[in-house]
């Protein structure tokens, strides 16, 4: 019981925390918001009950018209120059704020997504609390403020037409009772009802967004048009949407209800009570005057109102309180490897060794497994062997996107823990497997940001030494050209293996000491993987070259070679000397090349 009243506690704080940062990115959204709630509150107030108890009474006391008229006038002036403020509001600050908002928003939350693990990442619990941070934080931010100055302004505001209330009759105050009671019962009620039935629906949601993407995005245009997938997703996609509908049906009766009793108890019985109350004190007792009959009605329709939109806020509040939780929780998660701690600048890398490491990821299944091995000098060198050896991981593992379990890796004879992690991340550059072209141009894709003297010259040179160079200064607008046409009609769609050597390139672009290539000829044909692999071994001077491959036909010219087999290293040496030992590397290799060589030819190339 304690736990839920501290977590509702801090879901409704949330609401304080999304005022405290959009006041540190938006001071003036901030205090336009507050002054915008109190003229609408001390506006309702006043027309509804002061400027209507003025003009009555002036009436009843044969007041001058040109006094009424004056009263009125100027009510009309104020109300008219409100309504330019609020129109001020919505057509220049709010645009301009909600811009600024937006941006500083998602920059904190793209930072802080950059930072965290790449772990995180394949956590799902973790990634839905990242893609539920990221589903309109900033209006939910937005709205949460706005709803938390509506229940602080607005319960001032009803205290104020309480007051006004209880100055013509303090026993009319109890029939407030009422709408108090009904809001904060029922609308408690509404509140869980409206929290089970999102919970309910949150995987139906999943699956309906999931589909929305498989049939919007281009990556899938092709499976969907040859393939019978079509029918399927829609099948997931109603069968989802059928659940939604079930959800609905499961709290439809428990809302009518709770939502007819919250409305009887805040306007029906208070309405119908106060009327007989002071038709009694009109008629009966004539102890209240027309006046303040009218007075009185509309005081209590205004307190009622107010109590009702007050209630209504804080559900509300409640509502982008559990939004908002996913962004707190994301932004407040702190790093295991935090990219901005002090640490030792690194210098140029000399030798990388991996000594005794073991690795696992969460389902607790060794990856990594007593692994060992040494690289000294500016050579090339190839982690090769069948799919799921810990090749891949091993890279994951030196880029410091994970932590050993056990054992040490060392650069330049230090652990790389003692290195400040973003200058030590730029000591390499990669060319990884799973590889992401962007929708920017050819030249962006290349260079990815670095900054440098001469960014044309350096992105040439990078696309010769990857073989692309002569596709792409065939297009129109050479290096210019957009990839993708996600946003220009004019852009350039390459084939796959195109696309790859443009990845390789960012690696030969990049002043690195350490260049990494995964697989990066799976998408090649065999005469263009021995040209990439030819112009690997040609940039290799001043730097190590790591390449990982399970083709073995680019790794002869390697100074070393180290095969894998369940996460460690079970032969090591030059491919000659792994084919003279005839141990996994040479019977991999064998059965390799007989799929490429005649018999004559595979002998002599295993003989090299």
């Amino acid at each position: 019981m304690k736990e839920k009243k501290e977590s509702r506690v801090r879901i409704f704080g949330n609401n304080f925390y999304a005022l405290k940062t959009l006041w540190q990115i938006s001071k003036s959204r901030v205090i336009h918001m507050a002054v915008s709630n109190i003229l609408h509150y001390v506006q309702w107030i006043f027309m509804s009950i002061y400027f209507l108890r003025y003009v009555i009474g002036a009436i009843e006391n044969e007041a001058p018209f040109g006094e009424i008229m004056t009263v009125i006038g100027i009510c009309f002036a104020v109300c008219c120059s409100t309504a330019i403020y609020w129109s001020y509001l919505k057509a220049t600050v709010y645009p301009y704020t909600e811009n600024k908002i937006y941006r500083c928003l998602y920059r904190k939350l793209y930072t802080k997504a950059r930072n965290v693990e790449l772990r995180c990442f394949e956590d799902a619990e973790f990634y839905n609390r990242y893609t539920m941070a990221l589903e309109n934080s900033a209006d939910k931010m937005i709205s949460s403020v706005r709803m938390l100055f509506e229940v602080l302004f607005g319960a001032v505001a009803a205290l104020a037409a309480f007051w006004s209330m209880f100055s013509i009759d303090p026993y009319s105050v109890l029939f407030v009772i009422s709408p108090i009671i009904g809001n904060f019962v029922f609308g408690r009620l509404m509140n869980k009802i409206w929290g089970g039935r999102y919970a309910d629906t949150v995987k139906n949601n999943r699956i309906a967004d999931y589909v929305n993407r498989v049939m919007h995005l281009a990556e899938y245009a092709k499976e969907i048009r040859y393939s019978n997938i079509h029918s399927l997703m829609m099948k997931r996609y109603n069968d989802a949407m059928d659940s939604n509908v079930k959800v609905a049906d499961k709290y439809a009766g428990k809302g009518i209800v709770y939502n007819w009793a919250q409305n009887v108890t805040t306007f029906a019985l208070v309405f119908e009570g106060i009327m007989i109350y002071s038709a009694y004190r009109t008629i009966v007792s004539q102890t209240m005057s027309l006046a303040e009959l009218a007075i009185m009605f509309s005081a209590m329709n205004t307190s009622s109102w107010m109590l009702f939109c007050m209630f209504n806020n804080i559900t509300e509040a409640m509502k982008n309180g559990q939004f908002l939780e996913y962004f707190r929780t994301f932004m407040e998660y702190e790093e295991k490897i935090p990219e901005d701690m002090d640490g030792i600048i690194p210098e140029k890398i000399r030798s990388v060794e991996f000594k005794n490491v073991c690795f696992e990821y969460k389902e607790n299944k060794p990856v990594i497994n007593n692994l060992s091995f040494k690289i000294e000098g500016e050579k090339v060198c190839a982690l090769v062997g069948h799919n799921g050896a810990g090749k891949s991981t091993i890279i994951k593992l030196l880029f410091r996107l994970y932590d050993p379990t056990s054992g040490e890796i060392l650069v330049n004879g230090i652990n790389i823990k003692e290195y400040n992690l973003k200058a030590y991340r730029r000591q390499f550059s990669a060319a990884f497997q799973d590889y992401r072209v962007m929708a920017m141009t050819v030249r962006d894709n290349v260079i990815m940001g670095e900054k440098l003297d001469e960014p044309n010259e350096t992105a040439k040179r990078a696309l010769k030494c990857a073989g692309v160079w002569d596709k792409i200064s065939s297009l129109p607008d050479g290096m210019d050209t957009v990839m993708t046409k996600e946003f220009d009609n004019n852009g350039a769609v390459l084939s796959g293996g195109e696309q790859q050597k443009i990845v390789v390139a960012r690696a030969f672009a990049q002043q690195t000491s350490l260049k990494i290539f995964d697989e990066p000829s799976s998408a090649l044909d065999p005469i263009a993987e021995y040209e990439l692999y030819k112009g690997i071994m040609n940039e290799s001077k001043g730097h190590i070259t790591l390449f990982i491959s399970h083709r073995l036909s680019s790794v002869k010219d390697a100074d070393e070679v180290f095969m894998l087999e369940n996460g460690t290293v079970i032969e090591q040496g030059t491919h000659r000397q792994l084919m003279a030992m005839g141990g996994k590397y040479c019977e991999m290799f064998t059965k390799q090349a007989q799929n490429y060589l005649a018999d004559e030819n595979y002998k002599e190339g295993a003989a090299v």
